[in-house]
């Protein structure tokens, strides 16, 4: 099993700060504390179907298991939502419950690296949240590919 890099978590914790940043407790309890993904949905049924963006979400998830024991009590919906966030949450620290989400979106970000390449996942990305810096970002020691786009 493959870790989470650690280029991959600090994007993901971006979209999740960012994500988070100026909603109410209420909101954000709402959304299940985790509208990431629900906010990537569209982008990624687009490109792979809602089969496909449930099977991302649970090899994802499968992945950040390794990593992060408690997610073990999380589980993908057939319709591609997760179910157990809420419960668990209770039981965790602050940090714990954001240590999960940054490496389960940093899991689900580096399969979308992985089969349609850095570039066409930071258009996904931008797409979805046009307002977050991402010129410094770089997934390897090279040019950072938001550049490469410009």
């Amino acid at each position: 099993m493959r870790r989470a890099t650690p280029h991959l978590r600090h994007f993901a914790k971006r979209l999740i700060v960012f994500e988070t940043q100026g909603k109410k407790i209420s909101e954000t309890k709402a959304q299940a504390n985790f509208p990431v993904p629900e906010k990537l949905r569209p982008q990624l049924t687009a490109l792979a179907g809602n089969g496909g963006f449930q099977a991302l979400l649970a090899r994802a998830l499968a992945l950040a298991k390794v990593e992060v024991p408690w997610l073990r009590a999380v589980h993908v919906k057939a319709d591609g939502s997760l179910e157990g966030l809420t419960e668990i949450q209770s039981q965790l620290t602050p940090a714990e419950f954001l240590e999960g989400k940054v490496v389960l979106l940093a899991q689900l970000l580096g399969l979308l690296v992985a089969f349609i390449g850095e570039t066409l996942t930071l258009r996904l990305v931008r797409e979805v949240w046009p307002k977050v810096p991402l010129d410094d970002l770089a997934f390897d020691n090279r040019e950072s590919p938001e550049k490469r786009l410009k």
